[in-house]
């Protein structure tokens, strides 16, 4: 049972009370009174309109529940879009307009580069990704399936140089496609100098080239002559040669060249919401404090690594001298966004007059602003905004009532916190289908702040199931991913981000590369969502960034959207096509395997969620494939699973023998994990087994498909009761 401090009309859980008022508080410049007697104004004013939005979700649902059941013999495109723009689910067309954001730092406005995802109560995942803005391409290439083991060339337990030559020979073809010489291939280089600001490299045979662009050649560190590294630049974004003669990797080099260091994770999103397991004030406490400790550079983390202890903390900026031999500094970090909650929750971190939980969201939009005005006011050795911003993502809105509410609560919270108009800028997630149908005007609702869009395949794949679910069987999981909806949205969001003016001034983002094991893969397939206009992706980890960079060096993005931009479309009935199966006469065996990949991987990711409190980790899938597996994918796979049942596919009985099964894998997937609690031994009294059984079983009823009512209700009863018996 939380502890709670009375402050004004609000109980106010201990634990956050105190972490406020001696953490989050000093340094701010906020007096600790008139902060909370604003914050019990603010929860006044804006938790029942956060209420009555979630209310209009319901009716919505309901109104295209009932449509589809009396329609369903004789399903009409034109009919359906007449009753969703009839009910307001589809609203008027928005006029068109230019977004006007400003004081967005270039690593959003400017800079194409990659993004990564991570949970912030992770203090060593936090800082890795924190610190992924510069990584080393040799090291991801030498760890992973990009480089083939044939010939002599596998990962052995030592250092393997036959592995190494090939690493060595893919990083001077990178070299020569992004920053090519004159007449000549890096390959050949016997050394790299500066002369006269320029770049000049000794060839094996005595002759001398330069870059094929003298203006690629952005800095360098240590003498003219004799230089450490050299710094280029190409599409935006930067790469180190290092050179060192010694090293034992440059040793073997003609050219002294140790490594190539990419400029990686331009960005990153700090998660509190789909990849966390946060259910009270304990787990939001543990949540904020990270988030301090990157926006006032304290966050620390100690760990084991074979047999030393390691200490990693927020890396400085790196210097170079330009060539005009003026001294330049790059960012040393990942610009951090931090994405918060959506307006579902509530939390009893903080009870109102009523005694009523507060919308978590409205409690995260005010706290993590009060800790990132840590850096504002540069208090902060290792800065994150140089532009003076805040940076939130905002998730799972429906529709534009919902932006224009959280413009609304991101204008009480600067005017609370004492911060100019729009400093918090803001990330719009595109991951609903009411918001899909309607970007343009969700955009226009904050058109002075926005600095994200972004589509996601699981989130959004998860409301599109849920919204149609009486509209008939959904097609198989995998053929979603060709359907003529999610194309038309995918392209969509673009190219209305586009005619909203987002290209320099924001972000226009694709989702996620969930199988961080297959980088060759990945190397193969993500360029396409550069190549559609994107200027930024999701990639599961700091080795991902690394090797999605040079996707960013293959493509100018800039020049994708200029082209882009000349293409007017509207998608809208492309996405209304709604990913029913035309033919449902799928044989036993098909519809047992999709069952069966679904279960698997709402087992794999619950039982960790409930009852060890992860809420992203790689789970082995079916197949044992690692995924990078979040709420987003749990969404998909109950919801899928949820259809099913509904419309006959599947029973009951079906699902719940499907479910054991699997339990029995996911059991085995993880007998090497001390911390993990068997399933198959006690169905009935495993919570994260019965959790599971019931996001299919409830799925039907769950507000938008979403999984975190029944997750957060399971996962603060297994604390509960570790907690009894623990005392």
């Amino acid at each position: 049972m939380e502890s709670y401090v009375k402050v004004g009309s609000l109980q106010v859980a201990s634990a956050l009370h105190q972490f406020i008022q001696s953490e989050a508080l000093p340094g701010s410049g906020l007096n600790p009174e008139s902060f909370w007697s604003q914050f019990e104004v603010l929860i006044r004013d804006l938790a029942p309109v956060n209420k009555a939005l979630l209310n209009k979700r319901d009716e919505l649902q309901a109104a295209i529940h009932e449509w589809h059941i009396q329609n369903k013999a004789s399903f009409d495109a034109a009919a359906y879009k007449s009753f969703l723009t009839e009910i307001g689910y589809l609203e008027p067309a928005a006029e068109d307009f230019e977004v006007t954001t400003t004081q967005v730092d270039d690593a959003i406005a400017l800079q194409a580069g990659h993004q990564l995802v991570v949970p912030v109560n992770n203090a060593r995942y936090a800082l890795n990704a924190a610190n992924a803005r510069w990584g080393s391409l040799y090291d991801a290439l030498y760890g992973t399936d990009v480089i083939g083991e044939e010939e002599g060339a596998g990962r052995t337990a030592g250092y393997n140089p036959v592995r190494g030559q090939k690493v060595i020979a893919y990083g001077r073809a990178f070299l020569d496609q992004a920053a090519p010489l004159a007449g000549a291939s890096h390959a050949d280089a016997a050394a790299y100098v500066v002369v006269d600001g320029r770049l000049s490299v000794t060839l094996k045979d005595g002759k001398t080239a330069g870059l094929q662009e003298s203006s690629k050649f952005a800095g360098y560190r240590g003498a003219a002559d004799a230089p450490t590294a050299l710094l280029l630049k190409n599409n935006g974004l930067h790469f180190e040669i290092q050179i060192d003669r010694g090293h034992a990797i440059g040793k073997t080099d003609a050219a002294g060249v140790k490594d190539i260091v990419m400029e990686a994770a331009v960005t990153t999103i700090m998660d509190c919401e789909d990849s966390v397991a946060a259910v009270d004030a304990e787990d939001k406490v543990d949540v904020y404090r990270n988030w301090l400790g990157l926006m006032n550079g304290t966050l620390t983390a100690t760990f084991k690594k074979g047999n030393a202890t390691m200490t990693r903390s927020l890396q400085p900026d790196r210097s170079y001298t330009s060539p005009a031999g003026e001294t330049v500094q790059l960012p040393g970090r990942s610009l951090l966004f931090v994405r918060n909650v959506g307006h579902l929750m509530t939390i009893d971190a903080i009870v109102d007059e009523n005694g009523q939980e507060i919308p978590e969201g409205i409690m995260d939009a005010v706290v993590t602003s009060l800790i990132a005005k840590q850096d504002l006011l540069k208090n902060n050795p290792f800065p994150n905004s140089v532009k003076g911003s805040i940076y939130i993502v905002k998730p799972k809105m429906h529709g534009s009532e919902e932006a224009a509410f959280a413009n609304t609560l991101f204008n009480r919270v600067e005017d609370m916190l004492g911060l100019e108009r729009h400093t918090i800028k803001i990330g719009v997630m595109d991951e609903e289908r009411r918001t899909s149908l309607n970007l343009k005007a969700c955009i226009r609702e904050v058109k002075d702040r926005i600095v994200f869009i972004n589509t996601g395949f699981l989130g959004r794949t998860g409301d599109e199931m849920h919204t149609s679910m009486e509209a008939g069987p959904m097609i198989r999981k995998n053929s979603m991913k060709s359907s003529r909806w999610l194309q038309g949205y995918e392209q969509s969001n673009v190219a209305i981000g586009l005619a909203c003016g987002l290209q320099g001034r924001a972000q226009i983002g694709k989702g996620m590369w969930a199988m961080p094991d297959l980088m060759k893969e990945m190397l193969k397939q993500k360029i396409s969502q550069l190549e559609a206009g994107c200027t930024t992706a999701w990639v599961p980890s700091p080795t991902a960034a690394v090797l999605h960079a040079l996707h960013y060096h293959q493509v100018d993005i800039r020049e994708v959207q200029n082209k882009l931009k000349l293409t007017k479309a509207d998608y809208t009935d492309q996405i209304l096509e709604i990913p029913v199966s035309s033919d449902v006469n799928w044989k036993p065996e098909e519809i047992q395997q999709e069952l069966d990949n679904n279960a698997q991987g709402i087992l794999g990711y619950v039982v960790r969620w409930v009852e060890q409190g992860i809420g992203c980790s790689k789970v082995p899938d079916i197949n044992n494939i690692g995924l990078m597996e979040d709420r987003a994918t749990l969404r998909i796979s109950s919801q899928h699973m949820a259809n099913w049942l509904h419309h006959g596919i599947c029973t009951e009985e079906q699902i719940i023998e499907t479910m054991k099964r699997m339990a029995q894998v996911v059991d085995k997937q993880n007998e090497g994990d001390s911390a993990y609690r068997r399933m198959s031994d006690n169905y009935d009294g495993s919570a994260a087994f019965q959790a599971a059984i019931e996001l299919v079983l409830q799925g039907y009823d769950q507000p938008s498909g979403y999984t975190e009512p029944i997750l957060h209700r399971y996962r603060r009863e297994f604390k509960a009761k570790q907690a009894t018996l623990n005392a």
